[in-house]
C-alpha cells in the first residue's frame, strides 16, 4: 500500500481488520481440524466386519476374496499393515488418526475406517 493510502486508515480501522483475520483464523481451524477418533470400523465384502477400540493395541486379520489383510492398531492410530493387493496403495496410506479418515483395499474388499463421537462429512450428495 501507498503511504497516501495507509494514512486514511484510523485505528478503528486496524482494529476490525485484525479481529476479522483472527475469526476467519478460528473458523478455519475449527472447520477443517478433525475429531478425535475412538473406534475403528473394519469392512469386509462390504459388511461390517468388526468395530474395534483404538484404546487397546492390536492385529486384526481380516479376510477377502485374495486372502488376508492385517489392519493394525497401535496408539490410537490404525493402518491396513499388510494386504494381498497386487499394488498395495492401502498399506502404503499410512497411519490413520482422525475421525472419518479410512484406507480401502479395492482388490482384496477391506476396508477400515476412524469414527468419533461426531460423524464428519468430507462431502455432501443429493
Amino acid at each position: 500500500m501507498r503511504a497516501a493510502t495507509l494514512r486514511h486508515i484510523k485505528p478503528g480501522d486496524w482494529l476490525t481488520l485484525l479481529l476479522g483475520g483472527a475469526s476467519v483464523a478460528l473458523v478455519t481451524l475449527g472447520l477443517w481440524s478433525g475429531d478425535l477418533a475412538d473406534r475403528a470400523i473394519i469392512r469386509s465384502g462390504g459388511k461390517i466386519f468388526r468395530v474395534v477400540p483404538l484404546s487397546r493395541d492390536q492385529k486384526i486379520e481380516v479376510p477377502g476374496p485374495l486372502g488376508t489383510s492385517v489392519i493394525a492398531i497401535e496408539k490410537r492410530k490404525a493402518r491396513i499393515a499388510s494386504d494381498p493387493s497386487p499394488r498395495q496403495y492401502c498399506v502404503r496410506q499410512g497411519w490413520l488418526q482422525q475421525a472419518g479418515e479410512i484406507a480401502i483395499c479395492l482388490p482384496n474388499q477391506v476396508s477400515v475406517e476412524l469414527a468419533g463421537s461426531q460423524k464428519k462429512y468430507d462431502s455432501l450428495n443429493y
